[in-house]
């Protein structure tokens, strides 16, 4: 099947903007039709991109998250819907903070548990109508949202197996010396010399110093 035409996605996205009560506003971003839905109307648009036969969009690909935190509501909750009859794709972003929930997609389409499982898991967005609130990637009792731009890449706990105690235990972040100071000098730069290249280490002397290298064979 062949790609809609730009000619066909401006006019789905001028029937979204127009003829779907709740979109703020749609159109083609970075070339896909995108469509920006205000919270409380999220679940009736995607209803009815589901069942009105302008849209059918059949699949719920998968959603995910983007944190702005400068902003008052931080998220970006981002549903990319698939009509496999129409052969078209439509992205729906809807926005909030770390409080207000979006509603759930669940009932909509079931898949949508594990989508949103994961964004409160990774960003701590909150859905509304979601029945399992559980954790789906990080460890149990992990504290805090990984994906969230103001959480440390270093993490507060880590996990490691205890000889001693045989075990698996959770402990504090701790960075060795080691590991906390880095410099950029490449080890072949580093390493002036290598095992058997005495004479070549010997020529580069002599070419940096502008003498020739006088070196038996």
């Amino acid at each position: 099947m062949a790609d809609l035409s730009v000619a066909s996605t401006q006019a789905l996205a001028l029937t979204l903007a127009t003829g779907v009560g709740g979109v703020s506003r749609a159109g083609l971003e970075g070339g896909e039709l995108v469509a920006h839905v205000t919270r409380d109307d999220l679940l009736g648009v995607m209803t009815v991109l589901r069942d009105d036969p302008r849209f059918s969009c059949e699949q719920l690909v998968d959603v995910c998250g983007v944190d702005w935190p400068k902003r008052s509501e931080r998220f970006d909750v981002v549903y990319n819907l698939l009509s496999v009859s129409l052969n078209h794709r439509i992205r729906v972003i809807v926005t909030t903070d770390e409080t207000a929930p979006v509603p759930s997609m669940s009932n909509v389409w079931p898949c949508a548990t594990w989508w949103e499982r994961e964004c409160w898991d990774l960003l701590g967005i909150r859905f509304a109508g979601l029945a399992d609130h559980r954790r789906i990637l990080t460890d149990y009792g992990f504290e805090g949202h990984p994906l969230r731009k103001d959480f440390p890449l270093t993490g507060y706990v880590e996990v490691r197996y205890d000889e001693d105690r045989k075990q698996v235990v959770n402990e504090p972040v701790s960075l060795t010396q080691d590991f906390r100071d880095f410099h950029f000098l490449s080890p072949w730069e580093g390493m002036t010399t290598l095992p058997g290249d005495e004479k070549a280490h010997v020529t580069r002397l002599a070419l940096a110093n502008g003498t020739s290298a006088g070196v038996e064979p």
